[in-house]
């Protein structure tokens, strides 16, 4: 059976296939995919419609929509297999289907999905009127280019003006439809794992991760203890000075939280009275390659250095004294300073948490308002109450987060910001069924 990174490295050489125009390579890659997505059967759709097997095509894209029965763009290129079929009602219908999965948008942009393109309504439309053409319903034709009219974006009006011109002398109309070449790409987080990568030859250890191990050598310790605020470039890439220093610190055992500086340059102080106890809640999921029959203390340094990674890359938030749920992202060197300069004094100093998700920043959370179950692969499932870690705004209707260690995409209309989430509980108070 094949691993997920063989499939993803089949769907990528279709994709290039298709590029150079392949389309027997192509269709081979993309059958090659083990429990296809719809956007898979798409893709084979799409290739067998350049390569002028517009039978098979409509196969495809009757499993693609079978699979996913919101993927507007399916349909569209359905009826557009009907029409070239001359089954001018059924492209009638498909369309129809099209435009209702629109659900009165003007757009879906399927960049963020991987397909470069944006399906516009009144494309779908002029398709619409185009089949009613072959099908010798010319007024129906005219009266959908009317709607099709009101609904143009900008520098559409001319191509509209010249096709109702043409319905009224009754010349067929051609189709609108994904540009020849343009199929779903993988995603490309997915891309960047592809090639293997050897951790184990390149890692030069400066420090056990394990305390108390007796294999560290006298000299590494040494140069362990003395790196402070200037860790090797060969070992640590960009590293933020104070992250190292608290990752540094944390590995050396002894009592009491691990003390880092308060100075807006990370500049280490003397000063008692100017340290601040900070507690750092760290989430992350962290993809890796490992050789099998990996040691513990090889694995724990592996683990290591992609944290390093990671804790560059993170969502940095702060709670604010009092609150329970609420965290406010961390954004810019000014709003840092500005949290430092309102720590309160007391045991209970400052209160951060560091979030990401294979190298990608949390923009922000949210909190679910309703229980959503995944209705495709794709799809990222929650229970009411659930904070999910948002990574990407798709559009309008659509993100895509991170809960649990599994990344998805979700309607927005599902969430609020965690923050309003917490008033609106102060708001409604206990609910029936309540415990406490």
């Amino acid at each position: 059976m094949s691993s997920l990174g063989d499939q993803i490295r089949d769907w990528h050489r279709g994709v290039l296939a298709v590029a150079r125009e392949d389309w027997d390579s192509a269709l081979c890659f993309f059958s090659d995919v083990r429990e296809p997505l719809a956007r898979m059967y798409f893709n084979r759709g799409c290739v067998h419609l350049m390569a002028g097997d517009p039978e098979a095509a409509l196969r495809a894209f009757d499993q693609a929509v079978t699979k996913d029965t919101c993927m507007a763009v399916g349909f569209l290129q359905r009826g557009v297999a009907n029409f070239q079929l001359q089954r001018f009602q059924e492209a009638v219908s498909d369309f129809q289907l099209a435009l209702a999965q629109l659900r009165d948008n003007a757009v879906i942009d399927y960049t963020q999905l991987g397909l470069n393109f944006k399906l516009q309504a009144w494309e779908v439309l002029y398709n619409m009127a185009s089949a009613q053409c072959q099908a010798g319903l010319w007024t129906k034709a005219a009266n959908t280019l009317v709607e099709a009219i009101s609904k143009w974006p900008e520098g559409a009006q001319d191509i509209l003006d010249i096709a109702m011109d043409k319905v009224q002398k009754q010349v067929p109309l051609q189709l609108q439809q994904v540009p020849k070449g343009e199929v779903f790409q993988p995603p490309r987080r997915y891309l960047k794992h592809l090639e293997p990568m050897d951790f184990l030859g390149k890692a030069k250890v400066v420090a056990s991760v394990i305390p108390d191990d007796h294999n560290a050598q006298p000299q590494q310790r040494s140069q362990a203890e003395h790196a402070g605020h200037q860790p090797s470039s060969s070992m640590c890439g960009h590293t933020s000075p104070g992250l190292y220093d608290s990752l540094l610190a944390s590995r050396r055992p002894g009592p009491g939280p691990s003390e880092v500086s308060s100075g807006s340059e990370g500049a280490a102080t003397k000063d008692p009275e100017s340290l601040v106890t900070v507690t750092v809640q760290c989430h992350f999921t962290v993809p890796l390659k490992v050789p099998r029959g990996t040691g513990l203390s090889s694995f724990q340094t592996l683990l290591a250095q992609a944290l390093l990674h990671q804790t560059q890359t993170g969502q940095l938030s702060y709670k604010a004294p009092g609150e329970e749920r609420s965290w406010i992202p961390i954004s810019t060197e000014e709003s840092l300073q500005s949290i430092w300069r309102n720590v309160p004094v007391g045991p209970g100093g400052l209160q951060l948490q560091c979030q990401g998700v294979w190298g990608r920043p949390v923009l922000y959370q949210v909190v679910a308002q309703y229980n959503y179950r995944a209705q495709r692969p794709e799809d990222l499932d929650f229970h009411q109450g659930d904070t999910v870690d948002v990574l990407c705004e798709v559009d309008e209707a659509w993100l895509e987060g991170h809960r649990d260690g599994c990344v998805g995409i979700f309607p927005k209309c599902f969430v609020v910001p965690a923050g309003a989430y917490v008033e609106a509980m102060l708001v409604l108070g206990p609910q029936p069924g309540d415990q406490n």
